[in-house]
């Protein structure tokens, strides 16, 4: 008979978590790669690519994480649709980078460990300011 204790649930829920942060990143990647390809200058598009950039980085960092945490390596999944225009990809994806800033956040605080609070934390700054650009999208295209 196994006995689970607190710190194998612990893990266990941070697994859980990081796996959806991985599937997160990798569907934003993908989306805002549609997106910038619909952007309405080539402004817009750089910036969105710039925030791109980030997930690649963000994606990168939750994925060392996870392999030190399980010893493989996590295949992701798209596991949100892109709209299909510009418009619809904008206001998503400041809706997604929102909640994402308040789970990042409950990531950070739940687990005690400092390379994953520290992760987390500059994830959710990143993803935060990402929110603002694309509120000023919204705004201003």
């Amino acid at each position: 008979m196994t006995t689970y204790t607190s710190a194998d649930a612990l893990r266990s829920n941070l697994i859980t978590d990081i796996t959806k942060a991985l599937h997160g990143e990798y569907s934003a990647i993908y989306c805002y790669g549609i997106l910038a390809n619909q952007a309405p200058s080539s402004e817009i598009k750089e910036k969105i690519l710039e925030i791109r950039n980030d997930e690649i980085r963000h994606y990168h960092t939750f994925s060392q994480i996870y392999l030190s945490l399980t010893g493989n390596q996590l295949k992701p999944q798209i596991t949100e649709s892109c709209p299909d225009n510009y418009k619809s990809g904008v206001l998503a994806a400041f809706k997604d980078e929102q909640k994402t800033v308040d789970f990042y956040h409950e990531i950070a605080r739940k687990y005690e460990v400092d390379v994953v609070r520290k992760a987390f934390m500059e994830a959710s700054a990143d993803e935060q300011n990402h929110a603002v650009w694309f509120l000023y999208f919204m705004n201003h295209s």
